[in-house]
């Protein structure tokens, strides 16, 4: 049987937003934008199912892109399974050992029209190494597999309901969690802010990462170009992408 996926809208702003540059090692700094898989984060976090699958098509920029440099406190350790960490632990030297102060240059005061592709995935085609915050339990999955008779209108509907209802499985956020931001459904366009009026050339942006190996997964770019203030994502199977 043949599906087609439906093309949903939001709109989500904040007071601040870091999508942190993989190629910055020690500093933060933000990209000019957010990312497709920022963007789709934010989707996840309203609705998520092994069912489905989220595709960024296309991000409307409706802010001037503004700068912030902040300087934050940081640890410079992961938390092991055997305990905890003590944060004002101190070394021989009287400094302290795991807490470390970082400069970070993020947007402010930002906000995006998201427009993403609810893509159903027939039940004979679906694996857990997908791309989505969290994988599914064994009892999940098992659910989700006896399901043969599905089609993708129920998940449109219950994402849709979700979204009128501002409800969500986690606080969205704009690349990092204390960037929270609000989100809203979008439904007439025509009704709707123009994006800015801005051209330019957004460079190798980070796309998302590919799954394929769970435990390894690997980053894809893409040319980013912002004209007028829209962003046109190539499809994930795009030459444009560079994998």
């Amino acid at each position: 049987m043949e599906y087609f996926n439906k093309t949903f809208c939001l709109e989500v702003k904040g007071d601040f937003a870091c999508f942190t540059r993989p190629e910055m090692k020690v500093e933060r700094v933000s990209y000019d934008v957010i990312t497709p898989s920022a963007a789709r984060a934010v989707f996840e976090s309203i609705f998520w199912k092994p069912a489905v699958r989220w595709r960024i098509r296309k991000i409307d920029v409706l802010r001037p892109v503004k700068w912030i440099s902040v300087r934050r406190n940081e640890l410079g350790v992961v938390m092991s399974n055997n305990g905890g960490i003590y944060i004002d632990d101190t070394d021989n030297q009287g400094g302290l050992k795991h807490r470390q102060q970082r400069a970070s240059l993020l947007l402010r005061d930002v906000a995006y029209r998201l427009y993403a592709d609810l893509e159903f995935i027939p039940p004979s085609d679906r694996t857990k190494g997908c791309n989505s915050l969290a994988a599914p339990s064994e009892e999940a999955w098992e659910k989700e597999m006896l399901r043969k008779d599905e089609n993708p209108g129920k998940y449109y509907a219950m994402f849709e309901r979700r979204a009128r209802k501002g409800q969500c499985f986690n606080q969205p956020y704009l690349g990092c969690r204390e960037f929270s931001c609000e989100f809203r459904y979008v439904e007439d366009l025509s009704k709707e802010p123009e994006p800015i009026d801005e051209t330019r050339d957004l460079g190798f942006m980070l796309y998302d990462l590919d799954f394929k190996n769970p435990q390894n997964p690997s980053p894809a770019f893409f040319r980013a170009q912002m004209n007028s203030g829209i962003i046109d994502v190539p499809d994930w199977e795009s030459e444009e992408v560079k994998k």
